[in-house]
């Protein structure tokens, strides 16, 4: 999923195949602070806020992919992430034509793997979210993974109602699945939208700060997994090892 382009996963190209060996080369040497001060984006501030994530100790981040449909060979094998994120479903009736290859790609791996649906507040949240669920759950599940929502667009509600819209979706997949789901935004749109959802874990994206090096929007006070860019595909790193990431999954069976 990209930030910069609301509705990309409809319009935008599919990307080149990554450096993979220079990616991995790169990643094997990084160690950053997981958390951040100074201004995010041009559009709201983070208005002098200290979080809690500033404080955290240097991490060594892993480096993680997320893709569609636009990207229907992409080759896991030769990727060199270790966590891989696919979109399932959009709205209340498309469904990713490559999502049972991925998720099956992602099981013969064996990195993290998780599914996302890109939201649509003009929808009823509910739909949505039931939506979703029947995708992943007719697909195998293992214990760890992670259940997103992609939540970028407004469709012209106001701050208020995409607000009620997302904790309506996210109540509804916990209570169906006995996780948190996580949510993934923008970092100007979840400092305008998203207040008040600090509970549930962070994916955030925001391009113009180097991997690892944004601080949190809203009331969040850590984030999970930044996405640092979405060339030649989206591109994430994550401060949580495999483990923890996989702690914010699907329990065991």
């Amino acid at each position: 999923m990209s930030f910069a382009t609301a509705l990309r996963d409809r319009l935008r190209h599919p990307g080149k195949a990554a450096s993979y060996a220079l990616a991995s080369a790169a990643l094997a040497t990084t160690t950053v602070v997981a958390g951040f001060a100074g201004e995010v984006l041009a559009a709201p501030a983070d208005h002098g806020r200290t979080h809690a994530a500033a404080q955290q100790q240097t991490t060594r981040l892993i480096y993680g992919e997320d893709i569609s449909n636009h990207q229907p060979d992409h080759d896991w094998q030769a990727s060199p992430a270790q966590f891989g994120i696919i979109k399932a479903t959009e709205g209340t009736d498309f469904r990713d034509a490559t999502f049972a290859r991925h998720w099956a790609e992602l099981a013969k791996k064996g990195i993290v793997r998780g599914a996302y649906h890109f939201a649509h507040p003009a929808n009823d949240p509910i739909a949505e979210a039931e939506h979703f669920l029947a995708m992943v759950n007719a697909h195998p599940a293992k214990a760890g993974d992670l259940l997103v929502l992609d939540l970028e667009v407004t469709d012209g509600k106001s701050p208020e109602e995409v607000n009620a819209w997302a904790k309506a979706w996210l109540a509804h997949v916990r209570a169906k699945t006995g996780i948190k789901p996580m949510i993934y935004s923008g970092w100007a749109f979840a400092d305008t939208n998203l207040k008040g959802l600090g509970e549930y874990p962070l994916w955030v994206a925001h391009y113009s700060k180097p991997k690892g090096t944004v601080t949190p929007p809203a009331d969040w006070t850590s984030w999970a997994i930044h996405q640092y860019s979405e060339t030649p595909i989206d591109q994430n790193v994550s401060a949580l090892s495999p483990d923890r990431l996989r702690a914010l999954g699907r329990p065991g069976r």
